[in-house]
């Protein structure tokens, strides 16, 4: 009776000894600080045991069967999610279990800056490792018919931003992003501009704002930009813009616009055709898109390059030729 008093009892303290020593090492950080993270990669199907192996096997020093139990006994072994993760420094391995029961993907990002054209934010995308390049065949109309049925041409369509996702993901989900923040944003400006604007359609202010992203030098600059703009639209002018010239002339463009490129007719040549051009010409961003539907109060109709990035606004021919004359000859 006494040994087996004894050996209860060994038991007893044996379990506590464990359990004390499974509850440090469940809480204890699996990578010190300073140490670099680890990425790995659990394939969809796999169970308890074949994670724990699969993040053994990446290089986290991990006892695999320990880390299974720990999983099962948690109550959380059966809702580990397949998917790409980055192992932190100062993460337990219980930590762990609920990054992969939350799916904490390990995240990557593309930044898409503003005043690109679409053939540049394309570009961009489809040369991103992390991403599964699921549209690179697909053209552009392709592309617009899964995205947004409703418009033809993708140009200024995509808000400029840095857009985070996990490691491997669908490049649609990119561009699915960037279009609906460009549509929230739009109609967020649209819905408190200055009534008396001689746009349509919200359609119609993202060209105007694609405009001003191109041609303000000086962000400080865009309300003014967006007024003389809006000014030679009332008035029947016409709005006479390099950048509209430029990408009409795509390809063709080398880097200097010449005269007989400013009297060579495209339907976005704007020292040719009245009115807006037919599309955005870039991806305007939340400045240039605030100031197309809220420009200065102003009745300047000219600007000149005052050649330090800043601008010279006239309301007249004459004090624009003069300022021409100051600042550029």
């Amino acid at each position: 009776m006494v040994l087996i008093k004894k050996f209860l009892l060994f038991v007893v303290i044996f379990a506590m000894l464990a359990a004390g020593v499974t509850v440090f090492w469940a809480n204890r950080p699996i990578l010190d600080a300073g140490q670099q993270p680890l990425e790995f990669t659990i394939r969809s199907g796999s169970s308890v045991a074949g994670t724990a192996e699969q993040i053994a096997a990446a290089g986290a020093p991990v006892n695999p069967t320990l880390f299974a139990v720990l999983a099962r006994l948690s109550g959380k072994g059966a809702r580990l999610k397949a998917g790409h993760y980055e192992l932190k420094p100062g993460t337990s391995p219980l930590g762990l279990i609920d990054q992969l029961v939350r799916g904490e993907f390990a995240q990557e990002s593309l930044a898409i800056i503003e005043g690109w054209t679409f053939r540049q934010m394309r570009q961009a995308i489809d040369a991103h490792p992390a991403l599964k390049h699921d549209t690179a065949s697909l053209s552009d109309a392709e592309l617009m018919q899964k995205l947004a049925p409703d418009y033809r041409m993708p140009e200024g369509l995509f808000f400029p931003d840095t857009y985070r996702f996990a490691k491997g993901s669908s490049d649609i989900q990119v561009y699915k992003q960037a279009h609906a923040l460009m549509l929230k944003r739009l109609n967020q400006e649209w819905a408190r501009r200055d009534p008396s604007l001689p746009y349509k359609n919200p359609y119609e202010a993202l060209i105007m704002a694609s405009i001003i992203e191109k041609e303000t030098g000086q962000k400080s600059e865009r309300n003014m930009i967006a007024a003389v703009f809006v000014n030679r639209l009332r008035l029947g002018m016409l709005l006479q813009t390099d950048p509209t010239v430029i990408y009409g002339m795509g390809d063709k463009f080398k880097g200097n616009i010449r005269k007989r490129d400013l009297e060579t007719d495209t339907p976005y040549n704007s020292y040719t055709r009245p009115g807006l051009p037919p599309t955005p010409i870039a991806l305007p961003g939340a400045e240039s898109l605030a100031a197309a539907l809220n420009p200065a109060a102003s009745n300047a109709l000219y600007f000149v390059a005052r050649g330090d990035g800043t601008s010279e606004f006239s309301a007249n021919l004459a004090d624009h030729n003069r300022a021409v004359n100051k600042f550029q000859r």
